[in-house]
């Protein structure tokens, strides 16, 4: 299976999570990424089996070869306040539950915001976080895939030392894996609009966390420049990163097997249709 074989986007959940993957597809989708329930709101009503039977006979319907899921946005695994960070151990708990009914491989999270308690005491919190929750869901094949953010704040993840600081750490690193997304490798510093940026890039990577982690991408172009620290996604080849970056990253043999989405703006009912398209074609004939 190629890299043009494994492109998609996030798709909206409105009206049942199975018309995510019915949305995915009419817009050309092979992979969808997809929130388990209002991404705003902490609670949510139970997930019935008549939900989970809808989103599999979805998905042999449409033909996705992958969905995945994100974790919702309220959601801070390093918080340094205790009824916080509980609640949202537990929400994720929740999330994960969801996740290995509707038979997912992972959810993506960003690790959280340490809010000025430190980068260790705050990567200290994503562990107790990630052994608790990985305690509590022995046995399920679903994993927490840790997304790199852009480093703004008090965010904890924005560097690669980071990520391999939590992998090394975790009780269960085999439950564990890591998005990279393009839009936050840029506002973090990481360079990789050339071919000498992305390879320094790539290489950091796989020296500290490893390729083989690497599960997923998410495909955003940068509406702010390097080392901005801001989360502003553009639509591919319309920002500061660059057509080249991505031609790199299709391209790239280490990562061929690795589903990639956007997470660009949604201005239009074809901006997908648009961002795909482009991505296909910069897909190398010759792999």
């Amino acid at each position: 299976m190629g890299t043009a074989d494994l492109l998609g986007a996030h798709m909206s959940i409105a009206g049942g999570l199975h018309l995510a993957l019915e949305r995915g597809r009419a817009v050309g989708c092979s992979v969808v990424q997809l929130f388990l329930k209002n991404q705003v709101q902490w609670a949510a009503r139970p997930l019935t089996d008549a939900d989970v039977n809808a989103f599999k006979q979805a998905q042999r319907a449409t033909g996705i070869r992958l969905a995945f899921a994100h974790s919702t946005y309220l959601i801070n695994l390093a918080s340094p306040a205790e009824a916080e960070w509980r609640r949202a151990v537990d929400a994720f708990a929740d999330e994960l539950e969801r996740a290995e009914a509707l038979g997912l491989p992972f959810v993506v999270i960003h690790p959280g915001s340490h809010k000025g308690s430190g980068l260790e005491a705050g990567i200290c919190r994503i562990l107790a976080a990630l052994d608790d929750l990985t305690r509590r869901t022995k046995g399920y094949r679903v994993r927490i895939v840790l997304e790199n953010t852009a480093g703004a704040g008090h965010t904890v993840g924005a560097r690669f030392e980071d990520l391999r600081s939590i992998l090394e750490r975790a009780a269960a690193p085999e439950r564990l894996g890591i998005c990279l997304d393009t839009c936050h490798l840029f506002a973090a510093g990481y360079d990789i609009r050339t071919a000498r940026g992305y390879a320094r890039t790539m290489e950091a990577c796989d020296r500290t966390v490893g390729s083989h982690s690497v599960v997923a991408f998410h495909l955003n172009d940068a509406k702010a420049g390097l080392g901005s620290g801001l989360d502003r996604h553009e639509h591919i080849g319309k920002g500061h990163v660059g057509l080249g970056a991505f031609r790199r990253l299709l391209n790239d043999r280490r990562f061929a097997g690795v589903p990639m989405v956007l997470e660009t703006p949604k201005e239009d009912d074809i901006a997908d249709v648009r961002n795909l398209r482009t991505l296909r074609r910069l897909v190398s004939k010759r792999r």
